[in-house]
């Protein structure tokens, strides 16, 4: 139980740095400052990497964890926090909780970053083609539709 009890704190710790870089990227893409995207995103996907990684110690230590308290493998976290004695029990249950509490704020963030970028996207889409650029989409087969050129009128005194 102990085993895993450390590996579910630097699970927990890996979310709270992912939540934070989450944040970092959010403030940069509402802020207009693109310069440093590109960087907040690979950090962003080098916490889900380390996340991952750390996944696999879990399964390892959940495993031997239900073993010892006679649950069998693959069991949940509240099964075993249900099986598992003082303190583990009020532990278990406390990670399990603070788990479920990261994962909403996560999602939510995310969710928030994808509609900025999704927005922007369209914002520099919409904005590059009032300029007449000679591409207007795709088509099914992945080739370049155009339109018929437009008069513009420029106000080059701005």
């Amino acid at each position: 139980m102990e085993k895993l009890s450390l590996v579910l704190w630097r699970e927990r710790e890996l979310l709270d740095t992912l939540h934070y870089r989450l944040e970092q990227e959010q403030l940069l893409l509402a802020s207009g400052r693109t310069r440093w995207l590109i960087r907040a995103a690979r950090e962003v996907e080098a916490v889900l990497e380390t996340i991952r990684e750390t996944e696999v110690l879990r399964a390892v230590a959940a495993d031997q964890a239900a073993a010892s308290v006679g649950l069998p493998a693959g069991s949940s976290l509240r099964d075993l926090a249900d099986a598992a004695d003082e303190p583990f029990r009020s532990l278990l249950h406390d990670h399990r909780e603070a788990f479920q509490a990261a994962t909403l704020e996560i999602t939510a963030l995310a969710d928030a970053n994808r509609d900025l970028i999704t927005t922007g996207y369209r914002s520099a889409r919409e904005t590059l083609m009032t300029l007449g650029g000679p591409v207007d989409g795709y088509s099914q087969d992945g080739t370049a539709t155009s339109v018929a050129p437009r008069h513009r009128l420029v106000d080059r005194s701005l």
